[in-house]
């Protein structure tokens, strides 16, 4: 499995419902089996984004098709980011030239 990192903000229809922001955070968590992406850890933060959320996908599109259906809710707006532990970098450094 893929490890992602997203960031994002919420968006004015996001702050107007703030305190459902964690049932929200759930119900993303039970949307990402359809996708086969799971949610490892989602933190409300302080600075320049509201969230972090740490997820798992099979693929990019997997995890592409699942975030634009979340983000079709208008709730959020963010960027994801494709990670990679120490043996998957580990493995990347050992086909550089």
């Amino acid at each position: 499995m893929a490890t992602y990192i997203w960031v994002g903000n919420f968006t004015e229809q996001g702050m107007r419902t703030i305190k459902d922001t964690t049932k929200r955070a759930d119900a993303v968590r039970e949307a990402g089996k359809k996708y086969g992406v799971t949610l490892k850890d989602m933190y409300w933060t302080m600075g320049q984004y509201d969230l972090v959320g740490i997820f798992e996908a099979k693929d990019d599109a997997s995890i592409s098709a699942f975030a634009l259906t979340v983000g079709m809710s208008g709730n959020l707006q963010g960027q994801s980011m494709r990670a990679f532990n120490k043996d998957e970098m580990t493995a990347i450094l050992g086909k550089v030239g």
